[in-house]
Parts: C-alpha cells; sequence; structure tokens
C-alpha cells in the first residue's frame, strides 16, 4: 500500500510541475515574466505532498530533506552572483527542491536509474545541459544567414537596431572608442542607453542575443528528470 501512496504522489508531482511551468514557460515566453502566485503554489502543494509521504512512512530516511534548504541557498547564491538572470527562474528551482526533493519513481522510470543527487539539482543540471544546444541551433542558423563571425555566431544573431529595440534583446556588442566589442554579459535588463549609443554613430545593425527563457529548458529538464533520470551523473558513469 506504501508503495501504491508514493507512486501516486509522485505521478501528483510530475502533473502539477508540467501544468505550472508549461504555464510558466508560455508567459515568460510571450512577457519575460512569471508570476509569483505559480512558485506559492508549487512550494505550498509539494509541501503537503511531502507531508503525506512522511507521515505514511515513505520518507526511510528523513535526513535527506536538509536538501531542500540547501538546494534553496545554493539557488539564492546562484541568482546573486547572475548566474541566474531571472527571479522566475530562481524562484521556480526552490518551489522545485520542494516539490521533488528526492529523485521521483514511477515504476520503472527513470531509465537511466537513480542517482544521488537531489532532484532539484538533477532537474537543474538536465536543464543547463539542454539549453547548451542552443548556441548550436544559432551557429546553424547565422551559417545559413552568411554570418558565421564567431564567437557571435554562438552567442546570437545580427538585428537592425530599429527592431532590437522592441524585441527581447540583450547587444552582443559596445562602443568602445568609437569601436564595436565583444559583451558576453548584459550590464543590466535595460539596454536603451547602449543602444542609443549605437544609433548616435550611424550605426544600423549590430549582434544580439535573444533573451531566451529559461523557464522552457527548465520544464525540459523537469520532464527529463522523470523520464530518464540524471543525465549527468550517467554521463560521467560511463566516461569516468
Amino acid at each position: 500500500m506504501s508503495t501504491d501512496i508514493t507512486l501516486y504522489l509522485n505521478i501528483s508531482r510530475l502533473i502539477l510541475g508540467i501544468i505550472i511551468l508549461s504555464y510558466a514557460s508560455y508567459t515568460d515566453l510571450k512577457t519575460r515574466m512569471a508570476s509569483n502566485i505559480l512558485w506559492v503554489i508549487m512550494g505550498t502543494i509539494g509541501a503537503i505532498l511531502l507531508a503525506v509521504e512522511y507521515l505514511t512512512g515513505n520518507i526511510t530516511n528523513p535526513i535527506i530533506l536538509i536538501f531542500i534548504p540547501i538546494m534553496i541557498f545554493l539557488v539564492y547564491i546562484f541568482f546573486q552572483m547572475r548566474l541566474l538572470f531571472g527571479g522566475a527562474d530562481a524562484k521556480a528551482l526552490m518551489a522545485l527542491a520542494i516539490l521533488v526533493p528526492i529523485q521521483p519513481i514511477i515504476n520503472n522510470l527513470p531509465i537511466l536509474g537513480i542517482s544521488y543527487m537531489p532532484a532539484s539539482w538533477t532537474i537543474f543540471s538536465n536543464s543547463l545541459i539542454i539549453f547548451l544546444f542552443i548556441p548550436l541551433a544559432l551557429l546553424f542558423y547565422n551559417l545559413a544567414k552568411g554570418n558565421p563571425k564567431l564567437p557571435h555566431a554562438f552567442l546570437g544573431y545580427k538585428m537592425k537596431l530599429t527592431e532590437a529595440r522592441n524585441k527581447f534583446v540583450w547587444p552582443l556588442e559596445k562602443l568602445e572608442n568609437g569601436k564595436t566589442r565583444l559583451v558576453m554579459r548584459p550590464k543590466g535588463f535595460d539596454t536603451q542607453e547602449e543602444l542609443d549609443e549605437f544609433e548616435k554613430q550611424g550605426i544600423k545593425e549590430i549582434w544580439v542575443t535573444p533573451k531566451i527563457p529559461f523557464m522552457i529548458p527548465l520544464l525540459a529538464g523537469f520532464i527529463f528528470t522523470f523520464i530518464f533520470g540524471d543525465i549527468l551523473y550517467s554521463l560521467m558513469q560511463i566516461f569516468v
């Protein structure tokens, strides 16, 4: 009976996570924003599911729950270090630390087996691996457009200055002494001042990097964690 309860709880976690992350991905894609209420709902229901699992005796080693505050603290540090740009991304990972503290098992899933890492960390690492495919997609896009300049082609694409003002993009270039140089990370979220500088110099087209919502690979990483498990851990098992 206890096994059935764990199964139902993990299925509930999967369904809840997909619904909330899908909606957050939609709003993030359209507006680059996701409502805080989503993470309150996820964290609250996650805590209820966790309490049910604990009270029914399905958490055999309660010490693993220490990973919840540890993961929340790490996400906060990552956000302060600007390794996570969006506040919604950080809040989503914090809520996921509560919703999925340990690797969920649903029948014969995950396919790759169970790692020793907290599930919320696995979701994060899986998301990063998926996110790494974006530079390759950008490269192929730029090669098709005849813009093979490196490393710019891995990071973004060329866009007219007038379009850049109305798109979710950051300048990949900065003016210094009348010349442009590559900027790997934006100075801030408001880039209008930098765009004004390009306009003053009569520059009509610049390299930009898209503000790709991390919520989308986070959704993919969440699903991957349930189906496949820890991709990074499995790769380490193969090569180490």
